[in-house]
């Protein structure tokens, strides 16, 4: 490996909410560890290796420069996400026009259900479901529609068109969310799976909001498909959003980016975004993205794929061959598990907060599933040195699962 996904970075007291806010956040943060043992964050979905070097780099020869007033985005900040959306994901056509600059893709997704819904009206959201949208849609006045994602014989999450049909069709809903790679599933939708679900919102009239946030982070072996891309009539119906704050760990830069080729949405959603002045891009985020988004962004987003997909085979090995009553569909993307702790909670005649208490208190910092709607799941991080992948696995092992 040319880049360091080995070293274990000391992140406590250093502006790290995944380690910093243990024990302080409750219902939000795990528990902070007993005495003797040390973090493993495992939760917030951030990554615990240092940044691609071109990130820090681009920035402070930035910062050197001593005026950091009003500016516009640089011709480069475009030019790198369309040379970066063309070379990983095969996007032609992208142009300045279709981008615009997003302080998050949560705030993004709301602009966009301001344009396409009212107040009040009905979202189709697939469950499990990430936690931002159940927050940000609730908070906003919209109702969320659940359709049950399902795993088939070989434990694959599919969606439930029938379902999908029947609730599109039903509840007369006209906007979906659809997240791709899935999160916290960590589905890698193939193309026939996005055609039959735009296929579903052409003839219900549905526009769809993309979060694509995850589409750099896919495991060996499969390959992201844009939404836009597997129709004209998607292209025109989706606003789908990216970012390079998952890819190389930038959330707490903030900046996000939004790809919409349909002008009647666009020009609204420039219109909800300007209304309280929210939407203004950091100088220095712009700075990031370009930094990364160079060719050694590119190598280093390959390596951290391979780093990832060996993390993801070893624990689920790890899991299928050690917890008994623990099962877990094998991620395509992402970086996170989804753990159905069901069978082992039933055999053990306990609850997932048994569970997760348990974890917690020897320093393996796991997620409650329930907040994305598993009723009896952990959502797990696997975005850390293999070293302390492995010793989570031997901590679960020893004080959790086999105790």
């Amino acid at each position: 490996m040319k880049y360091d996904f080995t070293s274990i970075m000391e992140r406590k007291g250093m502006d790290a909410f995944a380690v910093d806010s243990l024990g302080r956040a409750p219902g939000l943060a795990p528990e902070a560890p007993e005495n003797g043992m040390d973090v493993i964050p495992m939760w917030v979905a951030d990554m615990n290796f240092p940044a691609c070097p071109t990130i820090p780099q681009a920035i402070m020869n930035r910062v050197k420069e001593p005026h950091y007033g009003y500016f516009e985005p640089r011709k480069e900040y475009y030019d790198s996400i369309i040379r970066w959306q063309e070379t990983r994901n095969g996007v032609t056509g992208l142009k300045k026009e279709h981008i615009r600059y997003e302080n998050g893709v949560l705030g993004g997704v709301i602009s966009a259900l301001n344009v396409f819904c009212s107040k009040g009206d009905k979202v189709l959201v697939h469950s499990p479901t990430y936690i931002g949208f159940t927050k940000s849609l609730s908070n906003n006045g919209y109702h969320i529609v659940h359709s049950q994602l399902v795993q088939d014989d070989a434990g694959i999450w599919r969606m439930n068109f029938a379902d999908m049909e029947q609730k599109l069709k039903e509840e007369r809903i006209h906007a979906a969310i659809f997240c791709s790679p899935h999160n916290p599933c960590g589905r890698v939708w193939e193309r026939w799976e996005i055609e039959q679900f735009m296929e579903l919102c052409k003839k219900y009239d549905v526009f769809v909001v993309s979060d694509e946030i995850w589409s750099d982070i896919i495991l060996t072996g499969h390959k992201h498909i844009p939404t836009q891309s597997v129709s004209e009539d998607a292209r025109m119906r989706t606003a789908a959003f990216y970012a390079p704050s998952k890819t190389f760990n930038l959330a707490g830069l903030v900046g996000s980016y939004h790809i919409v080729y349909n002008k009647w949405i666009q020009d609204r959603m420039d219109k909800e975004s300007s209304l309280s002045h929210y939407n203004d891009m950091n100088l220095l985020s712009m700075y990031g993205l370009i930094g990364a988004y160079q060719p050694e962004g590119y190598e280093w987003a390959d390596e951290l794929c391979q780093v990832l997909t060996e993390n993801v085979n070893y624990a689920c090995q790890y899991i299928s061959e050690h917890f008994r009553g623990v099962s877990v569909a094998q991620p395509q993307g992402t970086y996170l598990l989804f753990l159905d702790c069901s069978q082992w909670c039933k055999l053990h005649e306990c609850d997932i907060e048994h569970v997760e208490r348990a974890a917690w208190k020897v320093g393996v910092a796991v997620q409650d599933g329930r907040m994305f709607h598993g009723p009896c799941h952990l959502r797990m991080n696997l975005a850390l040195p293999l070293s302390r992948v492995q010793e989570a696995m031997h901590r679960l092992d020893q004080y959790v699962f086999n105790a």
